[in-house]
């Protein structure tokens, strides 16, 4: 049972849901009037941005974007990989970058820049949840669901070797499992 590899559940099913209730309020009021494109970096962000979305109360797109600095291991590489790009012209519309988690921040500030060459109206960041500590490269992070402590993050989407994404809330992860 996946379950059994949480060392502690760090945000509840609950407190996840109401924090998407109070980023979509604001993310609608914020982009009025605005032709928003939602931009969901796969895969950690799908959890999170199907329920985000379903709080926007105004019309928006959504694509999806795959990058990866990690590889297999548990740090990331810094070297970034665009594995899928968008599928729609962003020219002048705005983009709302949504992702899972920020770590180091370097996947992030090297996509925000790939973007804002793609000539969007803006590019701004909605994150789940922010570490912090981790943070290599400044980038400007728009809205902000929680702060989290350095520890292994899993659940809601986030995952450690594609498993644990399905878990209902956020999560660390039990540190034998891995270091091993």
């Amino acid at each position: 049972m996946i379950a059994n590899d949480v060392k502690d559940i760090l945000i509840s099913r609950e407190e996840l849901a109401e924090k998407c209730k109070e980023l979509g309020a604001k993310i609608s009021k914020d982009y009025e009037g605005k032709e928003l494109v939602l931009v969901g970096i796969l895969k950690g962000s799908v959890v999170f941005m199907t329920d985000l979305m379903k709080e926007i109360t105004i019309p928006c797109n959504i694509e999806f974007m795959e990058v990866s600095s990690y590889g297999s291991g548990a740090e990331s590489s810094g070297v970034v990989k665009i594995i899928k790009d968008l599928d729609e012209d962003v020219t002048g519309k705005h983009i709302l970058i949504v992702e899972d988690i920020i770590d180091t921040g370097l996947t992030l500030s090297y996509l925000v820049e790939y973007l804002k060459a793609r000539k969007a109206a803006g590019t701004d960041i909605v994150c789940l949840l922010n570490k912090k500590e981790r943070r290599v490269r400044d980038i400007p992070v728009t809205y902000v669901g929680f702060e989290v402590p350095d520890e292994f993050i899993i659940g809601y989407g986030i995952d450690y070797a594609e498993k644990y994404r399905n878990l209902p809330y956020v999560a660390s992860l039990k540190d034998e499992v891995y270091k091993k």
